[in-house]
């Protein structure tokens, strides 16, 4: 007899999912997204695109209007205790009591899911620690810095060891050093199993991160696909280069973007032969916003 092997259940899967408010706007127009068990995926789009739609009804703050939203296995709709169960949510807005201990924050949020409570104060402190902020447990939230608050969220969100994380704008605010830390944290708990939807306005973030990419925009999906694959189609590359006149001894930053065919060692071949020294060559993190502008760009055009 064939062996028969198990087909994975999708964490995520959205099908037609439609959205229209009472003013007749139409938010989302029939979407379909289909997020595998250790994706990393990157949900991103202009403001009013749909993003927030989308997230609102996978955690249940937001009715659809039309569809079917599946959280590992379980329909939303027919199953919404056992689907929510599955999901952890790092909102964009702060939205705890902030005259609570962060400890407690933690603990009760177990709580509100079953966790014992001997379990649950154990779960704290090993996240707190692995956000650094296992100090702070008997502060109150009022007191800790805008990146220790969405730290301690992230934290919060994962007290229940869900299937899935969805960070809404994670490191809005947050000063560059903390960004790098909270990256290297996300990067860790998705190699551990945790699947993760980011939406961000920054580029960067969903390029260094993700390996899934899904762009929304008016309502609809432009493009679904690997990360690796759609910067691999980009038809330009921006590349910076620190360069000096050999003749004034005069450096400057030299900003030149190259067609994917071009090799870039013509274009630096072509600078030594003018009498130029190359001290530095880097890419500039822009390819994602190349990309993003081109597709809603031609999604208007298509439009109107």
């Amino acid at each position: 007899m064939p062996v028969l092997v198990p087909v994975p259940v999708p964490v995520l899967e959205i099908k037609n999912l439609q959205k229209t408010y009472r003013n007749d706007l139409q938010a989302l127009k029939g979407i379909d997204l289909t997020v595998q068990s250790g994706d990393f995926y990157a949900l991103l789009g202009k403001n009013g695109a749909g993003k927030s739609t989308t997230i609102g009804i996978i955690t249940s703050l937001i009715k659809k209007t039309a569809g079917m939203v599946l959280i590992n296995g379980f329909n939303l709709e027919k199953n919404p205790i056992e689907a929510k169960m599955h999901v952890g949510v790092v909102p964009q807005e702060f939205n705890f009591n902030a005259f609570e201990k962060v400890k407690d924050i933690l603990i009760n949020q177990a709580l509100y899911y079953g966790i014992p409570l001997h379990q649950a104060k154990k779960r704290a402190d090993v996240l707190l620690a692995q956000m650094n902020l296992l100090d702070k447990k008997e502060v109150s939230a009022r007191q800790l810095s805008g990146g220790m608050k969405r730290r301690m969220m992230i934290a919060r969100a994962l007290m229940h060891e869900p299937k899935i994380l969805i960070l809404d704008e994670p490191t809005a605010g947050v000063d560059i050093e903390i960004r790098q830390a909270m990256w290297k944290f996300l990067k860790k708990i998705n190699l551990e199993g945790v699947t993760i939807i980011l939406t961000t306005h920054y580029l960067e973030e969903a390029e260094n991160l993700c390996n899934k990419i899904a762009i929304i925009d008016q309502g609809k999906i432009l493009i679904d696909t690997e990360m690796a694959l759609i910067l691999r189609e980009l038809e330009f590359e921006t590349v910076i280069l620190e360069i000096e006149n050999i003749k004034t001894g005069d450096r400057q930053i030299l900003e030149k973007e190259i067609r994917k065919e071009q090799p870039l060692q013509v274009f630096i071949d072509e600078l030594k032969d003018q009498g130029f020294v190359i001290y530095r060559v880097r890419n500039k993190s822009n390819r994602l916003e190349q990309l993003f502008m081109h597709l809603t760009e031609k999604n208007s055009g298509e439009k109107s």
